[in-house]
């Protein structure tokens, strides 16, 4: 928000006392960010950072309330001064909404005879000073007004309105609006469009048409000002690409009962500078101004929370000085109706936030004693914790990549469902309108990026929301972390395992074999627990490589965090080491094709009994001519060990011909001596 140090002073007397700098200052300290202070002629500009919950602070009335409460300084507040000479506004123009959750509160005057011309010298050095082009005095009325009190407001030239009549409705599918940009936009049915009795005449909330805008040869204008829903003006704002200060401020939302204040600014303005005859009345269309309701403050909650006392006369004092209406009093409580700009005062603690902060942060000693109880992190939390650690201390870099994805990349990868993806009516970027099903497709995007700029060895991980669709629900939003990487499937099983270690997790994880055409089919595994699938990881196949143009080796994994945090324990659990050497043995087992790694594995580990350290998978090898067709041979590692005694060799192959006999009997396996 550009302020005008002068345009400030009309409302409040800053000057001489007080200097650009100091008054930047203490906006900062009660919360206005101060950006930059730039000098423009006599004048000075100061450049304030004002949060999406304020937007009471978007005018220049909203900045001199803060400095008239925080400088202890009187407000002037101009009260619009009318002369409605003409005859009855409801003969001159008629107004219906049709789209009352998009527009809430529409109001409409109307002015004859004025005159458009050039603005006066005052009023167009405070336009540029803020960065406003000059146009003409009925359009820089409509800025100044804006930047005055925060209120969008649009002049229609009255004579271009067919029908003399303002439609709220929303657009119709193929309609096309030509901007006061003098841009072409096509509209649809989620738009809310200004209309006549025939076409679409402006985009509600955003922007003006050019088919009836004011030039010099108007001399009926049409003065709205009404109110629009913050979610329709940024999802049309979004979808045309196309903003204003009147969406900016739109978004944010306007105060209701400032709308026929500023159109009679607007009106005053216009008739002092372009002359012309007012019309009697307003006309109306809308909800009545909603009451707000009371916010009780107790006293004690200031000592408590800032760990100091204020008195209860300054509280009562900072809360009228930001318009909060005195509604009870008592010893202990004050009970304040909020104004109507400020949508932000809804609880207690909010007064106690304004107490705190025009009152002055630095008011509280460093040492002030606030009562303070340690927080708990959720579960859910600690286990994300040791993921990201895990995977960073693995090598890999978090990635952040959006959560709306084209259908190309929507389609590509879809291992948790096979339902289509949720379509939503507005695109984050250009045909990215599809919730995505997986991490993984967003991730080999991004190391296809980094390929294309000579960094083929990216390995990224993201952990994030994907969005499963369940019929006639809600989707099922589970929490997932992604991963692509350079090595090979061994590899990147290994750092899922490194996961389960890290978390403590005791799961009886099933692996099983995969058909995903992204995936090698040799290469690729679910993971299983409990019946439930916990993760999927592979290398990528050769239409895997052809569908996301990547050239180096890549693998990728997804695991079900929601469903991981289920087995991950809080504690690190204490396991004692065992004293005594183990014993390998290694087996060379020729099975048929049909017999899987996982059912063998689960034979050999049963057989081994209690004895059994680990059990690992060394290589596959085929020499038909020597086994016969349709033959492999698995290379099997197996580790012994004892946590009462050392192991005797004999011990040891008697467990290794008790492995060989439960494989031959279950799986056909015959043992080849090295």
């Amino acid at each position: 928000m550009l302020v005008s140090w002068n345009w400030l002073q009309e409302y409040v007397k800053l000057a001489p006392t007080i200097s650009p700098d100091q008054f930047a200052e203490r906006l900062m300290m009660a919360g206005l960010n101060h950006e930059s202070t730039e000098k423009s002629g006599q004048d000075f500009v100061i450049d304030l950072e004002v949060t999406s919950n304020r937007p009471d602070c978007l005018g220049h009335l909203g900045i001199a309330r803060e400095a008239a409460v925080l400088f202890d300084l009187p407000l002037a507040i101009p009260a619009a001064q009318l002369r409605e000479q003409g005859p009855a506004v409801s003969g001159l123009a008629r107004v219906t909404i049709h789209a009352k959750d998009w527009c809430p509160r529409y109001s409409a005057r109307v002015i004859r005879g004025i005159k458009v011309g050039p603005s006066p010298a005052w009023l167009a050095r405070r336009l540029e000073a803020v960065g406003v082009a000059v146009i003409n005095n009925v359009v820089d009325i409509t800025n100044y007004v804006l930047l005055e009190c925060g209120q969008p407001l649009h002049a229609f030239d009255g004579a271009k309105l067919r029908g003399r009549e303002i439609v709220v409705r929303a657009a119709r599918n193929g309609e096309i609006l030509t901007a006061i940009d003098h841009k072409q936009y096509p509209l649809d049915e989620s738009i809310c469009v200004i209309a006549d009795a025939e076409r679409p005449i402006a985009i509600a909330g955003v922007m003006g048409g050019a088919d009836t805008e004011v030039t010099g040869a108007t001399n009926e204008v049409l003065i709205e000002s009404a109110e629009f829903a913050p979610r329709s003006v940024r999802s049309t704002a979004r979808k045309l690409k196309l903003h204003s200060a009147a969406s900016y401020r739109f978004e944010r939302g306007v105060d209701p009962a400032g709308i026929d204040s500023a159109s009679r600014r607007c009106c005053e303005l216009i008739l002092e500078l372009a002359g012309g005859e007012l019309a009697s009345g307003v006309v109306y269309e809308g909800a009545a101004v909603p009451m707000r309701s009371p916010v009780i403050l107790r006293l004690a909650q200031l000592p408590r929370i800032l760990g100091i006392d204020v008195p209860q006369d300054r509280v009562a004092e900072i809360l009228k000085g930001l318009g909060c209406a005195d509604s009870h009093r008592s010893a202990t409580t004050i009970s304040v109706t909020p104004p109507s700009w400020r949508r932000d005062l809804t609880r207690e603690i909010d007064l106690v936030e304004e107490v705190a902060r025009i009152h002055g942060y630095d008011q509280i000693p460093e040492d002030a004693q606030v009562p303070m109880v340690a927080s708990f992190r959720a579960e859910s939390d600690r286990v994300l914790t040791r993921v990201r650690k895990t995977l960073t201390s693995a090598g890999f870099d978090e990635a952040l990549t959006i959560s709306m994805v084209t259908p190309e990349l929507s389609d590509l990868f879809t291992p948790w469902t096979d339902a289509p993806a949720i379509v939503a009516d507005t695109p984050i970027l250009e045909t990215a309108d599809r919730l995505r099903r997986s991490l993984i497709p967003t991730l080999l995007a991004a190391r296809r990026f980094n390929e294309t700029q000579q960094n083929p060895a990216a390995e990224l991980f993201e952990t994030a929301a994907i969005y499963l669709p369940r019929t006639g629900e809600l989707p099922n939003e589970q929490w997932t972390v992604g991963m692509v990487s350079s090595g090979d499937f061994w590899d990147l099983k290994g750092v899922v395992e490194s996961l389960g270690r890290e978390l403590f997790a005791e799961m009886n994880l099933v692996a099983e074999p995969i058909a995903l055409p992204l995936l090698d089919l040799n290469r690729s595994c679910r993971i299983m627990v409990d019946d439930q699938p916990l993760a999927y990881l592979g290398e990528l196949s050769p239409k895997g490589y052809q569908a996301t143009g990547l050239r180096a080796r890549t693998a990728v994994a997804e695991i079900n965090l929601s469903l991981l945090a289920k087995f991950a324990r809080r504690t690190p659990q204490l396991k004692p080491l065992s004293s005594f050497p183990f014993v390998s043995r290694d087996l060379n087992l020729v099975v048929d094709e049909t017999v899987d790694w996982r059912s063998l594995a689960t034979t050999l580990r049963h057989a081994a009994g209690t004895l059994l350290e680990s059990l690992d998978y060394k290589e596959t090898y085929r020499d038909p001519a020597k086994d016969g067709a349709g033959k492999k041979r698995l290379l099997v590692s197996v580790i012994l060990r004892s946590s009462e005694r050392t192991l005797t060799n004999e011990e040891a192959d008697r467990v290794r011909q008790e492995i060989v006999a439960a494989a031959a009997k279950a799986h056909g396996a015959k043992l080849l001596d090295a």
